[in-house]
């Protein structure tokens, strides 16, 4: 395999699982750890990876929002854990908030139709897979941000703050033990930031 190949390969992999290790570059491309090693040196000069024990990951900017479509099939199996922990605490008759983001996204295939829940949502993927489930539904309005598939803006923060909520979910890229839950557009904090309006 040649060079060029094999260091797509690498990308690739890093941008759907967020990780890859030596061995499996070795195993998958037919080479030597010295050669994936050096492959992953040479990405990591060129600010594509982070290079690890064992292996590398995705690096992330913090001023860099990766797409929907990009994230959704990261950490499918904790993001289901996270939405089931999430879902056993709405009750029967909730009206809740449903950030936009993967994580509240996976939350969507647990809720109960029956609960007769009303979800306001600035996620037009979660509005859409709602509206699928017979859910009451309440999208913003405002801008929509095109990789995330979020509705932001003066609008989405003007009518968030119409809604009282008995739950509200958000999507979050980071905690800081300082600033608290942080994400990296600053339309979107301010959305998170107004989403407080709870009963």
């Amino acid at each position: 395999m040649l060079t060029e190949e094999r260091q797509q390969y690498i990308l690739n992999t890093i941008r759907f699982k967020g990780i890859i290790k030596i061995k499996d570059i070795c195993s998958e491309t037919r080479c030597s750890e010295s050669t994936a090693r050096r492959d992953l040196q040479q990405l990591e000069e060129q600010g594509e990876l982070l290079r690890v024990h064992g292996g590398a990951k995705y690096m992330n900017s913090l001023q860099e929002e990766p797409a929907m479509n990009d994230k959704v099939s990261r950490n499918v199996n904790a993001k289901d854990h996270i939405a089931q922990q999430a879902v056993a605490n709405i009750q029967v008759d909730d009206v809740i908030y449903l950030d936009a983001g993967t994580s509240t996204l996976a939350m969507i295939h647990h809720l109960n139709p029956s609960y007769n829940l009303r979800v306001v949502t600035n996620g037009v993927v979660h509005a859409s897979a709602l509206a699928d489930m017979g859910i009451q539904t309440y999208l913003l309005g405002g801008n929509l941000k095109g990789t995330t598939k979020a509705v932001i803006g003066p609008e989405a923060v003007k009518s968030l703050e119409e809604y009282r909520f008995n739950k509200v979910f958000l999507g979050i890229n980071g905690v800081h033990p300082k600033f608290g839950l942080t994400t990296p557009d600053p339309d979107e904090a301010v959305v998170k930031k107004n989403r407080n309006s709870t009963k």
